[in-house]
């Protein structure tokens, strides 16, 4: 039985999060004797381990300036601060300071893993949690394998930093079994508008995701008289500002920001239209489950959206990303049902991809292969 650590910043509402407790949920037990552990001991998704797991953290609480804090020490510092267990294969589940601890581990007999989820642009958005370049590139370069969740966030990083480690993608795991359950409770506090084309959006409320364009796309289609309702699932920095904007442009009728939700499928499959706006993504989480749930997605062109929907958009529309280009298809979604319902039927059968059992194995595969 192979002892593995999978090491993260915290188990909050973000998709890398979520998956991460899919994927080990769903890992043969048997084969594998499993701990997560998190720099700071917060986060909604922690609840949802399964006994089997063990769960650990370094801190109690995140701390104002942790990121600073943790470049004082280099990697072997932090390695021995807050690795106390030996492990035969450590997991840095996300890019940066969990890159940094990981890779400070001294015992070649250690067999080390790094999760890239998100898309890195340039070398410095690849550096930003390290001292240096130098630094990243020493540090990223002592894995033994280092994992991609798209073809994407694979070329992003590569051509960033430039390392001959080995590297592989492999997709994000989603319980889909479960979403499909789920998505039958009542939603009893929220009233959805039946005579309207019912949009929804998800993610932490962050600038990266986008949330901001989408609510200028909404007041321009409502201004051309067109009936339409935004559902925005998440929570997070921007949202005061955003809720300046819904009263500031008399459109509080029409958007509702519904929080974080432990069951958002829910809320989305009441949805006509799933919309991504983000400025990046790595492989999304959110996008994956709308499939899952049959609901037709429009995208801008982020990380990871031509491996879901398909080159020529066989299964979802994919925009450049452009705020001009995503209100263009949206009203063109908006004017035409028959395109909405097309979009549906091809979200049914794209979401058959994203079996659970296919992913995790592809994980397990991986592991017993180092």
């Amino acid at each position: 039985m192979k002892k593995i650590l999978f090491l993260i910043h915290d188990l909050g509402q973000g998709g890398a999060e979520k998956v991460l407790v899919n994927l080990v949920n769903h890992m043969d037990y048997s084969k594998f004797d499993i701990t997560v552990m998190t720099l700071f001991d917060c986060g909604e998704n922690k609840q949802f381990l399964r006994p089997e797991i063990t769960y650990k953290y370094w801190k109690k609480k995140m701390f104002p300036g942790n990121s600073h804090f943790m470049k004082i020490f280099n990697s072997k510092q932090l390695h021995k601060m807050i690795i106390k267990e030996k492990y035969d294969i450590e997991i840095a589940y996300l890019e940066g300071p969990c890159a940094r601890v990981v890779s400070g581990c001294t015992n070649s007999e250690v067999r080390l893993v790094s999760w890239i989820h998100i898309e890195q642009k340039n070398e410095k958005a690849a550096v930003t949690s390290f001292r240096s370049i130098r630094e990243a590139k020493r540090c990223y370069g002592k894995f033994n394998e280092i994992i991609s969740v798209s073809q994407d966030v694979q070329k992003s990083f590569q051509n960033a930093l430039c390392l001959s480690v080995k590297n592989e993608v492999l997709y994000n795991t989603v319980n889909s079994e479960e979403i499909l359950h789920r998505a039958k409770e009542k939603t009893e506090t929220v009233i959805f508008k039946e005579t309207a084309i019912k949009l929804v959006a998800v993610g932490k409320l962050l600038h990266n995701k986008g949330f901001d364009r989408l609510l200028r796309i909404i007041k321009h289609l409502l201004k051309e008289k067109y009936k339409v309702y935004l559902y925005i699932l998440g929570d997070g920095p921007m949202r005061a500002q955003l809720e300046k904007y819904i009263a500031d442009n008399h459109m509080k009728q029409y958007v509702e920001l519904l929080g974080y939700q432990l069951n958002p499928y829910k809320y989305m499959v009441k949805c006509d239209l799933f919309v991504c706006a983000s400025y990046s993504e790595g492989f999304s989480t959110a996008t994956t489950e709308a499939l899952i749930l049959g609901i037709p997605v429009c995208t801008v062109e982020v990380a990871g959206m031509k491996e879901m929907l398909g080159e020529n958009n066989e299964y979802g529309i994919i925009v450049q990303n452009d705020e001009k280009a995503l209100y263009k298809k949206i009203k063109l979604l908006v004017e035409r049902k028959d395109l909405l319902e097309h979009y549906k039927k091809q979200a049914e059968k794209r979401g058959i991809m994203f079996s659970t059992e296919k992913t995790v194995a592809e994980v397990e595969r991986m592991l017993l292969s180092l």
